[in-house]
């Protein structure tokens, strides 16, 4: 019966539910609106709770109080009789009233709330982060960019949980001690009001030291999280490489950054603390000394002396909680401000408010005078004023030294980032006027930076085409000569074959399994427009001789952009296009190309060995 309680509150809201304005704001406080107003009924409820509870709790001294009075004025064997009926109002709050509202609150807080919202938080801010530029990933680490997304979760439920819990509960406990204390003896409120003034000075101050050395420690746990996750990704250039120790001092400058931060912090508690015992000792004592002089001035009854000094002891014992409190819940504004930095950056690769689905026809391609720098401001164009048009169905190969701007043109077709100038369609749509999904969809993709899914290979291989069957998959992947390789794939989990995860960034496959893997990837996709970036630069003349009657088989139909380095990987392509910082030099067939005796013909002749001096060699 309990568990049918806990499983209505625990499914009150969903993690994964996604609000209508998916742009998290900038700002403190409107960024935790953002996130706390999805569950504004529950946390009014909890409010309610909590107040009652606090009321239930100041009320523990009053009964001290009128029991102390009972019986001080009442005779042995009539305490029942003369005072049964306030005696049941008391049970009646401590155990029905008090546990109730506790348990009520608790339920709706550890069910309701924390679960929820926690990963709530995590899920908005993944969706919107993932849905960030190509560039805003390049200029940050992985490990930090998830950092601050799993801590931001934690950080605003606790803050706000606590919030209510620690500042709400003790609002209205003071309020009540203030009006019963004031009933008994004016007095008694001169040490508890210096001590309030004394107290809100001491949070005034500290708080916001907290806040702010806890934004720095949370930045300063980023960058070490960020460094500590950079070496694992990289690990194998750490372990080929001898480094001399140089990555040990490079994550262990990050420990000793985030040490000083953490010390800054505790730094302050310690302070803190400190000025809170003291003051915490005058209060006892003070109030303890009026309500006994009081009692010795005939102006207060036992009752109000057992009144008074629980309650003094009791905000004694609640000052030192509240500051806890109140210290990690500024920890957490410090952790969410620095959270909110990376999380709420305004999206920068935007869909039109009119966007529609790219549709492809015949899968022509137009660059249209386009321009485009990675620096904007810098002088100098990666790519300049460049016109190109891919007839549908035509297949062209893109020549090139190293950052001559040929994968840009790649990535600019996909709208991994926007041109500057010019424009370049898909069937005369601006890639920009329609979705970036359908675009992506449009086109498959085979790079040279083989990157596979930490998933098992079945998932990698219909990462593209989701309702393909194994059967696709598996035709698939006997064309790409990588079947047999799957077959003998062994997890540590056991999971075999197309089962069996690959790790992170497909590490336990070779480069060149995982460039057949990633081809295998997009045959299954079958796109109509295919870009080859390096497609076999992993593999060895054998295989890629047995693959290259696959690509042409997948080739047939469809419009194609190949890039490579090894010309004679390209050199059957309708159409050759040589580029020179960001513009084209040469166009033309190979046999037009090696006769004018041009930039690409020297290509040729050095890969075909004309850079050997045969007569050297004996």
């Amino acid at each position: 019966m309990f568990n049918r309680v806990i499983d209505y509150f625990d499914n009150l809201y969903s993690p994964t539910a996604l609000a209508k304005n998916r742009q998290p704001p900038m700002g403190l406080r409107p960024f935790v609106s953002y996130f706390i107003s999805q569950f504004r009924a529950v946390f009014a409820i909890r409010i309610v709770l909590v107040s009652i509870g606090s009321i239930a709790d100041a009320l523990m001294p009053v009964f001290v109080g009128l029991v102390v009075g009972m019986l001080a004025t009442t005779n042995p064997g009539e305490i029942f009789n003369l005072h049964g009926q306030t005696l049941l109002w008391m049970i009646f709050v401590v155990v029905l009233v008090r546990p109730l509202t506790f348990m009520l609150d608790t339920l709706v807080r550890n069910h309701s709330i924390v679960p929820n919202l926690v990963d709530l938080v995590r899920w908005q801010s993944h969706w919107h982060v993932i849905r960030q530029s190509w560039t805003f990933f390049q200029n940050d680490f992985a490990g930090r960019v998830a950092n601050k997304i799993i801590q931001a979760g934690e950080a605003i439920e606790i803050g706000v949980n606590l919030t209510i819990d620690a500042a709400w509960y003790a609002l209205v406990f003071v309020v009540v001690a203030i009006i019963v204390l004031a009933q008994l003896d004016a007095m008694l409120l001169v040490p508890i009001g210096l001590w309030l003034l004394c107290y809100a000075i001491l949070f005034t101050i500290t708080m916001p030291l907290i806040a702010r050395y806890s934004e720095e420690l949370s930045e300063s746990k980023s960058v070490m999280t960020g460094r500590i996750v950079d070496s694992y990704t990289n690990i194998q250039t750490l372990k080929t490489f001898s480094t001399g120790g140089h990555e040990d001092r490079y994550v262990a400058d990050s420990i000793n950054d985030h040490a000083v931060s953490f010390r800054k912090l505790m730094r302050v508690f310690t302070y803190m603390w400190s000025i809170l015992f003291m003051l915490n000792a005058a209060l006892v004592v003070s109030v303890t000394w009026l309500a006994l002089s009081g009692w010795n001035n005939g102006t207060l009854s036992a009752a109000a002396v057992a009144t008074a000094i629980p309650f003094a002891l009791q905000i004694m014992n609640m000052s030192g909680w509240i500051l806890e409190i109140g210290s990690n819940i500024f920890r957490q504004v410090g952790n969410v401000r620095d959270s909110m930095d990376t999380i709420a950056q305004p999206l920068t690769m935007l869909d039109g408010p009119e966007a529609k689905d790219l549709e492809v026809t015949k899968g022509e391609l137009d660059y249209d005078n386009v321009s485009f720098n990675y620096w904007r401001g810098k002088t100098g164009s990666v790519i300049d004023d460049f016109k190109l048009t891919v007839a549908p169905g035509e297949k062209i190969g893109l020549v090139g030294r190293s950052g001559s701007g040929k994968s840009t043109l790649v990535n600019l077709a996909l709208r991994m980032f926007d041109v500057q100038e010019g424009a370049i369609r898909i069937d005369g749509q601006d890639v920009r006027d329609v979705t970036q999904e359908s675009v992506r969809a449009a086109i498959g993709l085979v790079s040279q930076d083989t990157s596979l899914l930490h998933r098992s290979v079945r998932e990698n291989l219909k990462y593209g085409r989701q309702s393909a069957t194994d059967e696709e998959m598996i035709r698939a992947a006997e064309q790409a000569k990588v079947h047999d390789v799957i077959m003998g794939l062994v997890d540590p989990k056991g999971n075999k074959g197309y089962d069996a995860h690959v790790g992170e960034r497909g590490v336990k496959l070779s480069g060149g399994q995982r460039q057949r893997v990633a081809i295998a990837r997009v045959l299954l996709k079958n796109a109509p427009i295919l870009v080859l970036d390096e497609a076999t630069s992993a593999l060895d003349s054998e295989v890629e001789a047995a693959i290259q009657d696959q690509l042409t088989t997948l080739m047939q139909g469809k419009t194609v952009i190949a890039i490579a380095h090894r010309l004679s990987t390209i050199a059957a392509m309708d159409r050759l296009v040589v580029l020179e910082q960001g513009k084209i030099v040469e166009e033309g067939t190979h046999a037009q190309l090696l006769a004018s005796g041009g930039h690409y013909a020297h290509l040729w002749e050095r890969q075909s060995g004309g850079f050997l001096d045969l007569g050297a060699v004996p």
